[in-house]
């Protein structure tokens, strides 16, 4: 299985029988060039996961992949034209012998004062990897690749600690990071208090790697 970290949360995910695209958001950058996408996943409607203005482009660019998202984010496509099949948790998808398990169900709270939005996490091939979206919800599969959101008006560095050590992922992968000017920080706290086993890998935006 290989990765593209696109920045912040959008990862495409390339396994043997298939090529997805999670969360394309607008402070994401590159992703809009992939061709030949089976699928693009969406964990909920806030416009870094789900950009509007780039995601027909890249939909047109690639008409055989199919369009995966929450229960929040189905109006916001549908006025885009665009055609999606809508997910709850426990329902699953197959895009050419790869699976994907939808599990969550809600975002994690930003402040009582604001509403709380539907977010869908996606379980890749039973938990080679796990993109939670913005939760710390724990599925039940074992992950062995994990999406770690690293930095979010919703989480403090504490909290991706202890989702991090609940998991206890073989690798973890930080996403979700480009509200920070450097991130070097938190990455530097999350490979200190890693759980025994548990590797911590940059990727380098942009650039296909083996994890």
């Amino acid at each position: 299985m290989r990765f593209v970290h696109f920045g912040h949360s959008c990862v495409l995910v390339e396994t043997e029988n298939a090529r997805i695209l999670i969360d394309p958001g607008s402070f994401s950058a590159g992703f809009e060039n992939e061709r030949e996408l089976d699928a693009v996943l969406v964990t909920h409607q806030h416009p870094d996961h789900l950009d509007p203005h780039r995601l027909p482009s890249l939909l047109s660019a690639n008409p055989s992949a199919r369009l995966v998202v929450d229960s929040g984010s189905a109006d916001a496509v549908g006025k885009l034209g665009l055609t999606a099949a809508v997910a709850a948790p426990g329902e699953a998808f197959d895009f050419g012998g790869t699976s994907v398990n939808v599990v969550g169900g809600q975002h994690a709270v930003i402040h009582p004062e604001v509403p709380i939005v539907p977010n869908i996490g996606f379980v890749v091939d039973h938990g080679a990897f796990y993109h939670p979206g913005d939760s710390f919800f724990v599925p039940e599969q074992r992950v062995d690749v994990l999406g770690l959101p690293t930095a979010a008006p919703w989480l403090k560095a504490a909290d991706a600690v202890d989702y991090l050590r609940e998991i206890r992922p073989r690798v973890a992968v930080p996403i979700h990071e480009a509200v920070l000017a450097s991130p070097t920080m938190h990455y530097d706290l999350f490979t200190r208090l890693s759980p025994e086993g548990t590797e911590l890998r940059v990727l380098t935006k942009g650039e296909p790697s083996s994890v």
